[in-house]
């Protein structure tokens, strides 16, 4: 590949994440405010306990959907090749057979949904008035609303593959719009939960439908019906990858997915509801980070694909850099905030809050989430899914049994303290994957910036912790607001102060000094990544 072309591949890339960033902030920004809307006029009208119970059935479907197994990302990576070669002929092949693949799944997923149906009573523990009849029928409409999903879902990974995430983003935000506004609309004429889950299916269906008939015509060589089957070294290949991924899959929803299920089944349903807020709030403004890191997946595999391991590795240390910094000031935000926000601005109610060790743990588990995120990316990008397969499944045993011992003994933050734990061995031993394969490289520079990274947010969240209790004796919009501009700047500035001469921040202010032209006279010296 001559220098012209790896300038236009680098300019495509870029174009091309900016395109799916933008997208990705306008969308999140949209439907966090409309969740934001939805979940605090159904807390409202209808109370802790159906809160809980909406929680938690979403929890247990996402449990029933590791039976997609990691096919859908295996063959994600597969499409990289034959979409950055245009040839037609090969993505029809894996479109087919992704199409059957996923049928296949949505009706596994129907048959599992319908026989642990029996079981829900023991998961909602202390329902209130709420009849096992009821339970199930609410049940069944979130068990439709993921069956149906399957129907379109292998379409999308054509439109990823080619960066075009910008498209399954704005249906999604639309789709969201139009829901929220129903469901919302429904809450106040009937104040009733079967009426707002059937309002959803509905609009689940009708988007289902409306998707299917935009992406034939977007592609519509989908629809040919001669289609080659894929050779069965390509399919040997898919399989091979999609077994390390079963792993994958089962430890990551047996980490991540069971939180709530087992705080519902051993604590109560009312207590799961209270911890909803808290993830909710830090998964929906953690993705104005995610969608940064979500968004240039596609083009970390065509560097892997088309450029050096000395660039791939430059490249890998500015996304890690640039990652530490978004998800250490999320961490310094929330620790501060998401209590007095919950509590006293938003549901003004003590009855919502935890207690601070509990919310410490949640927070350092969304920093270490950061981290993990940039190695898992990575590895994604590199068709890296073998590696590690045993890891995901020692981490959701590991889960799951220390935070059943712990809920037992010191409640709710016992299933915390479990998946701290559990996070932090894809920490330790990712890194040492990433830099032996990709790399060639021992991975103790990692280790030791992640050292200095954690050390100056520690730092600044000791510091700020004697101002919050100064400025937010008593909470109120305003010191709220104040309390923000202060972690926003003191954060920043420190963050500054200590990396600006690194390679890595020289390259991000190169890259968007060149955006901006008027940033170049601050002089940070060039990194050696500029294009």
């Amino acid at each position: 590949m001559t220098s012209a072309d790896c300038g236009r591949n680098y300019m495509g890339r870029i174009q091309k994440a900016e395109k799916n960033i933008i997208f990705g902030y306008i969308s999140n920004l949209i439907i966090l405010l409309v969740n934001f809307i939805q979940r605090t006029v159904f807390i409202y009208v209808l109370g802790k306990t159906l809160s809980g119970v909406n929680g938690v059935y979403t929890d247990v479907l996402s449990v029933l959907s590791l039976t997609e197994l990691g096919i859908g990302t295996a063959l994600n990576y597969s499409l990289y090749k034959p979409v950055a070669e245009q040839d037609i002929q090969k993505i029809k092949s894996y479109m087919r057979f992704y199409r059957k693949a996923y049928l296949t799944i949505a009706g596994v997923i129907a048959v599992l949904g319908i026989g642990i149906s029996p079981f829900l009573k023991y998961i909602l523990k202390n329902p209130g008035n709420l009849t096992i009849e009821e339970l199930t029928l609410y049940y069944y409409l979130f068990l439709f609303n993921t069956v149906i999903s399957y129907f379109v879902t292998y379409k999308y990974s054509l439109v990823n593959a080619e960066q075009k995430n910008y498209i399954q983003t704005n249906i999604n935000t639309l789709t969201k719009l139009v829901t929220a506004t129903v469901q919302i609309s429904v809450l106040f004429l009937f104040r009733n939960f079967l009426f707002y889950l059937l309002a959803q299916s509905v609009v689940e269906l009708l988007q289902k439908i409306f998707v299917t008939v935009y992406l034939n015509r977007l592609y519509p060589y989908l629809l040919d019906k001669d289609v080659k089957p894929l050779t069965k070294q390509e399919t040997q290949v898919v399989a091979t990858k999609t077994k390390a991924l079963i792993c994958h899959k089962i430890g990551d929803v047996a980490r991540l997915q069971t939180d709530k299920i087992i705080i519902s089944s051993f604590v109560n349903v009312d207590t799961s509801a209270v911890v909803d807020n808290y993830v909710y709030i830090i998964t929906y403004v953690g993705n104005f980070v995610n969608i940064i890191f979500d968004s240039v997946i596609s083009g970390f595999g065509n560097v892997v694909a088309t450029e050096s391991k000395e660039r791939q590795y430059l490249l890998f240390r500015v996304y890690r850099f640039f990652a530490c910094w978004l998800f250490g000031f999320g961490a310094v935000g929330f620790f501060h905030l998401l209590t007095p926000f919950i509590g006293g601005v938003w549901l003004r109610d003590a009855g919502w809050t935890l207690p601070q060790v509990t919310v410490a743990l949640l927070v350092a588990d969304f920093y270490l989430k950061g981290g993990r995120t940039v190695l898992l990316n990575f590895k994604i990008a590199s068709g890296l899914f073998e590696q590690d397969k045993f890891l995901p499944l020692i981490q959701g045993a590991l889960n799951l049994i220390v935070s059943v011992l712990l809920v037992l003994k010191i409640g709710v933050t016992g299933v915390y303290v479990g998946t701290l734990v559990s996070g932090i061995l894809a920490n330790l031993i990712r890194p040492g994957i990433i830099y032996r394969v990709c790399f060639d490289r021992k991975p103790w520079g990692y280790f030791r910036d992640a050292l200095k990274y954690m050390a100056v947010i520690l730092a600044v969240g000791v510091v700020v912790t004697p101002i919050r209790h100064l400025l937010m004796e008593k909470v109120s919009i305003f010191t709220f607001a104040l309390m923000v501009i202060v972690i926003t700047l003191l954060y920043n500035l420190v963050f500054l102060a200590v990396f600006h001469r690194t390679e890595e921040f020289a390259y991000l202010w190169n890259a968007v000094a060149g955006k901006i032209p008027a940033l170049g006279k601050f002089g940070f010296r060039k990194g050696e990544g500029d294009e």
